[in-house]
C-alpha cells in the first residue's frame, strides 16, 4: 500500500487528500471483498479514511516509501519506528497526521520535535495506554505533549493519568468511546448452519474472548464443576499477550479454541452471556470482545478494574465482579443463569447503547468533527 489511498491510483505525487492516517500493520489485500463477502467487520481504519477523507499507510506503504535506510530502521528499532519514518517524511503534503497509536505517535512526535522545529503539519494521536514506565519516560525527558495536537483516550482513567501528569491543556486530551460494527455484530436473523459450530455442548453455553490480560485462570476456577459450558475463545489479531489458559488443568465442562471473526459471532449468537475475566489494568483491555457482545445483545460480566468501567453499566448492561476472586465472578454467573430474564434485558440494553453511541459510524463522525477542529 502506497501513500495514496489504496483505491485512488492516479500517479501524483501531490496527494488530493490532507490526512494520512497510519495503520500499525500490513493490510490484507482481500479484505475489502472480505467485509462485502461478510466474512469480516468493517475496519476501523478504512471506515475513518472514507470519513476523513485520508491516505492509509502501513507496514508495506511505509518500506515503499523509505526504502533502504527505512529497511535499517525496521531492523534495528522495529516496523512502528519505520511507520513513524515514513510519516515524517511525508509530513509537507499533509495538514494533519493522524496514528493510530503512541507506538507510531511516540516516535512521530520526537521527530517533529527535534527533525523540523517549524513544523507545520497538525497531529492527533490515539492513545491505548500511556502509563506505562517506557512511554512516561519518554514523554518525561523530552516533552513529547508540545507536537501531539490531540490525545483521544478510549478510557477515562488514561485521561484523568494524562492530564494530571503533564501540563497538557485538558480541552487536548479527549475522551472518546471506543466502537463496534454494529451490523456485522447483529443479533439475527440467523440460519440454523451458522449455529452448529458449538452443537454437542451442554446448555446453557457462555463464552469468554480474548487474549489481552486476561485472567482464564480465574474463570476455570470459578466455572469448575458448575452445570453449563464455557466456550474461551483465546486469540486476538492484535494482542501479543500469552494465552493464560496455558498450564492451567481445563475442566470439562470448559472448551478452549480459536475462531474466526465469521464464526466468533456464532459464538456470541449461541452463548447465554460473556464472561470478560481481566487481571488489574489501567486501560481499556477487553473492550473490542465487550461491544461485539454488547452488539449482539448480550449481558456481560466483567472484572472491575481501573481502564475498564466506562462501557460496561452496572446492573443495566451487566455486572461487574472484583479481580482474582473466583467466587464472586461464580455467583454473577449463577445469577445471570438463573435469571435468564434479567440477562436478556441487560443484554437489550447493550445493544441499545451500542447503537446509541458506540457503533462504527458515530465513531468515526466524532473523531472527523475533532480532526476538523485541530485541522481549521
Amino acid at each position: 500500500m502506497a501513500l495514496n489511498n489504496p483505491e485512488r491510483r492516479d500517479g501524483h505525487h501531490q496527494p488530493a487528500n490532507q490526512v494520512l492516517l497510519t495503520v500499525s500493520g500490513e493490510i490484507d489485500p482481500h479484505i475489502q471483498a472480505k467485509i462485502a463477502n461478510g466474512q469480516r467487520p468493517q475496519a476501523d481504519y478504512i471506515a475513518m479514511a472514507d470519513e476523513f477523507g485520508a491516505d492509509l499507510i502501513d507496514y508495506q506503504g511505509a518500506r515503499r516509501q523509505t526504502g533502504r535506510l527505512g529497511r535499517w530502521i525496521e531492523a534495528l528499532l522495529g516496523a512502528n519506528l519505520m511507520l513513524a519514518w515514513a510519516c515524517f517524511k511525508a509530513r509537507h503534503r499533509y495538514r494533519v497526521i493522524f496514528t493510530d497509536g503512541e507506538q507510531v505517535g511516540l516516535p512521530l512526535a520526537a521527530m517533529l520535535k527535534f527533525l523540523a522545529p517549524a513544523r507545520r503539519v497538525r497531529h492527533m494521536m490515539i492513545v491505548h495506554i500511556l502509563s506505562v514506565r517506557k512511554k512516561t519516560i519518554l514523554m518525561d525527558l523530552f516533552h513529547l505533549w508540545t507536537h501531539i495536537d490531540r490525545f483521544l483516550v478510549y478510557a477515562t482513567w488514561q485521561q484523568d493519568y494524562i492530564r494530571n501528569r503533564w501540563p497538557i491543556p485538558p480541552y487536548k486530551v479527549v475522551f472518546t468511546p471506543f466502537m463496534v460494527d454494529s451490523d456485522f455484530f447483529s443479533p439475527g436473523p440467523w440460519e440454523a448452519g451458522e449455529l452448529t459450530l458449538l452443537a454437542g455442548l451442554k446448555q446453557p453455553i457462555l463464552c469468554a474472548v480474548g487474549l489481552e490480560f486476561r485472567d482464564y485462570p480465574t474463570l476455570i476456577e470459578a466455572v469448575r464443576g458448575v452445570d453449563l459450558s464455557v466456550v474461551i475463545a483465546a486469540a486476538s489479531p492484535w494482542s501479543k499477550r500469552a494465552d493464560t489458559t496455558q498450564g492451567t488443568q481445563i475442566p470439562e465442562n470448559v472448551r478452549v479454541q480459536r475462531f474466526s471473526q465469521y464464526e466468533l459471532r456464532a459464538v456470541y449468537q449461541a452463548s447465554a452471556f460473556l464472561v470478560m475475566p481481566l487481571y488489574p489494568v489501567d486501560f481499556q483491555a477487553g473492550v473490542t470482545a465487550i461491544l461485539e457482545a454488547m452488539s449482539m445483545s448480550k449481558a456481560v460480566i466483567c472484572t472491575r478494574t481501573p481502564g475498564q468501567t466506562d462501557v460496561v453499566l452496572e446492573d443495566h448492561t451487566g455486572l461487574y465482579v472484583p479481580p482474582g476472586d473466583p467466587a464472586a465472578l461464580r455467583a454473577a454467573i449463577l445469577d445471570l443463569i438463573a435469571d435468564p430474564q434479567k440477562a436478556a434485558r441487560m443484554g437489550a440494553n447493550g445493544r441499545r447503547r451500542v447503537i446509541e453511541n458506540m457503533n462504527l459510524a458515530q465513531y468515526t463522525r466524532r473523531l472527523k468533527s475533532i480532526l476538523d477542529e485541530v485541522s481549521g
